[in-house]
């Protein structure tokens, strides 16, 4: 630990790239994770678009490189309390959760979990599964450690007992840690949440249970998902014959207060809708868009091959959806034809809009960092630096920044690392 460490806040695909580029410039590294394991949204998809390549296959080594690079000490379930200090000599608070898991004798082989007999809402899988009180998020994560959820932890006592290593420990056997780490340089990569699609009440999002949103699809359809891959309706566990996506729910909307497109809302419907298509040749796929923002590199093209398919794209925004005898029903004006017209669907997928995370938030104000119109982080100059900040040495990347894509939010993540770097090389220097 000296003074030419980087600390990097998020361990999202930004927060990784961030990382092992400065690792792999011999610069040691603080990756702090609020969550158990690593990967951030990107672990939850099932494919990324255009490419339609497997997430895991893409960010799944990614993760284990920097579980394993001998220059990245990584802390997950930790947030930073506070910065202090300038550029090339900032102190960083971090707070460290119990796992209650003696994290040196766990070996991740999942027998406590087998053996838990509480069941309880799983974040990372959407709420469309459930996970025991003791849990690992998913079978790739990093580190290989299961964590111990001590608000639905029952002390049965039964992971106790079948732990061959005994490092399950008990309830009041852990404490809240606090670190502090002396950095020339901090990369704020703490990515983004989804909107709330309850605030769209005319959508019937858990009013009923065949609207479900974007996330909520992708866990649903991911192989590694609580369906194993297999889109179902949660009303009666059947395959859907129709389904229809939704655009733009909590993006270009100033009613929500979100005025902004969200970037890849457009796209990974598309994704999803040709992923349909590929598993169920014969349902019926619609999506209803404002405008369509396939903007980057083959993405128009990718838009084409949805239309080939047969996925029917129509610029229109419903009505209230309503449930009928069997399914549902979106009243609405297709704008380029004038028609008026009921679409029945079994599934109403909701295209959720990005916002950025409470945390990140409060962490601006802490520091001092302006934020956007939409309370993301604001760039010194978005053309001529757009990872740096108004604050000499802290540097930001990722969709902390803006709504990004897999591919701009690596890029950012790398860019910001270079700035870091720097001032990791001129603190060094001055010691």
């Amino acid at each position: 630990m000296n003074g030419s460490d980087v600390v990097v806040i998020g361990a999202g695909v930004a927060g990784i790239q961030a990382a092992m580029d400065l690792a792999n410039h011999n610069i040691h590294v603080w990756l702090i994770e609020r969550e158990p394991t690593i990967g951030g949204h990107m672990g939850m998809l099932d494919k990324t678009f255009p490419t339609n390549d497997c997430s895991m296959c893409i960010l799944s080594p990614k993760m284990a490189e920097v579980g394993r690079h001998p220059n990245i000490t990584l802390l997950t379930l930790a947030e930073v309390e506070k910065i202090e200090g300038t550029a090339g000599n900032f102190t960083v608070t971090i707070t460290k959760y119990p796992r209650y898991i003696r994290e040196a004798d766990c070996t991740g082989c999942g027998d406590c979990v087998n053996i838990c007999p509480v069941e309880v809402y799983n974040k990372f899988d959407a709420g469309i599964g459930v996970r025991k009180a003791i849990y690992k998020p998913h079978a790739q994560v990093v580190p290989n450690l299961v964590v111990k959820d001590n608000l639905h932890c029952i002390e049965c006592g039964l992971c106790y007992d079948v732990c061959g290593k005994n490092a399950v420990l008990h309830l009041d056997e852990d404490r809240v840690q606090t670190l502090t780490v002396p950095a020339a340089a901090v990369v704020i990569a703490t990515g983004y949440t989804l909107f709330d699609a309850q605030k769209k009440s005319q959508f019937g999002y858990l009013r009923y249970p065949d609207v479900i949103t974007s996330i909520e699809f992708e866990r649903m359809i991911n192989a590694g998902g609580p369906t194993f891959g297999e889109v179902r309706r949660l009303s009666n566990g059947k395959t859907p014959k129709s389904v229809v996506f939704i655009q733009c729910v909590g993006s270009r909307d100033v009613s929500a207060g979100r005025n902004l497109c969200s970037c890849v809302c457009c796209m990974y419907a598309l994704k999803n809708s040709m992923l349909i298509k590929e598993h169920y040749p014969d349902t019926e796929v619609t999506i209803l868009y404002n405008d369509l923002r396939a903007y980057g590199k083959g993405y128009e093209e990718y838009a084409e091959r949805a239309k080939q398919m047969g996925v029917a794209i129509i610029r229109a925004f419903p009505g209230e959806v309503q449930q009928a005898k069997n399914n549902l029903v979106l009243p609405l004006e297709d704008t380029e034809t004038g028609e008026f017209k009921n679409l029945e669907a079994d599934l109403v997928v909701l295209s959720v809009g990005m916002e950025p995370e409470p945390d990140t938030i409060r962490l601006a104000k802490s520091l001092g960092l302006p934020l956007d119109a939409n309370n993301f982080l604001s760039s010194a100059d978005m053309k001529l630096d757009p990872a740096g900040t108004i604050q000499p040495g802290i540097y930001i990347a990722g969709a902390a920044v803006a709504p990004k894509d897999i591919p701009d939010s690596v890029i950012s993540g790398g860019a910001a690392a270079m700035k870091a770097t720097i001032d990791s090389y001129a603190s060094e220097a001055q010691q």
